[in-house]
């Protein structure tokens, strides 16, 4: 086992989930004649938790179990209009089993529910190459505060300074930074411009493997 690790975000990142998420809020908004419009999601909905989501869209504080109760309204009808699509971003899996192969610990940091990580990762067949997994529900504080990455980093045995981070959101990227971790920026959901300065930025796993990691890392 070499002394790094890579850690990803889930949505956008290991799958395009984003488009899934908007169709799913889309009628849950329109179930609550809650107004909305796509620079709205682009702005405050992709990335975000929901917590920060409700509160926004609603116009007024979303907390306690009211927020439980329309979380897991809105995310049961993500799963149900994303169980048949889970697919991963291209090349994903070649890249995970690269670096698997030279001793990189892997993990997932996710301000997703638990059900949603767990959707993904059985449909994907990845459990079984993964160090560690943390969903909302693993943490206090969610992103852009850097609890979630300072966990992963804790949990896994490594220092901040030996993790590289796969992120696609600004909350995301901010996160990361915060923590102390090298980010490369995933371009599905948001341009280089849009995001806070990263190491690197790919559009999919195709233009980076192990090897790029690691000087990265070593830089």
């Amino acid at each position: 086992m070499n002394p790094f690790a890579v850690i990803f975000d889930m949505d956008g990142v290991i799958c395009h989930t984003n488009p899934y998420h908007a169709k799913a809020f889309e009628h849950f908004f329109d179930k609550y004649k809650i107004p909305y419009t796509e620079k709205e999601f682009e702005e405050h909905m992709y990335g975000k938790h929901n917590s920060y989501i409700m509160t926004h869209f609603f116009k007024r504080n979303i907390i306690g179990e009211e927020l439980k109760q329309l979380e897991e309204e809105k995310e049961s009808l993500f799963r149900e209009i994303y169980q048949q699509k889970v697919a991963p971003l291209p090349h994903y899996l070649t890249f995970l089993d690269d670096l698997r192969s030279k001793g990189y610990k892997t993990s997932v940091a996710t301000a997703a529910p638990l059900a949603n990580l767990k959707l993904i990762i059985d449909r994907l067949q990845i459990a079984t190459k993964m160090d560690l997994l943390l969903a909302s529900e693993d943490v206090s504080q969610h992103k852009p505060d850097p609890e979630v990455y300072l966990k992963s980093a804790e949990e896994l045995g490594v220092s901040p300074s030996a993790c590289v981070v796969f992120e696609d959101s600004f909350s995301g990227v901010t996160a990361a930074l915060n923590a102390g971790m090298k980010v490369v920026g995933v371009l599905s959901s948001h341009s280089q411009e849009e995001l806070p300065p990263c190491s690197l930025y790919i559009n999919d796993y195709s233009e980076i493997d192990s090897a790029r990691v690691t000087n990265l890392l070593q830089s």
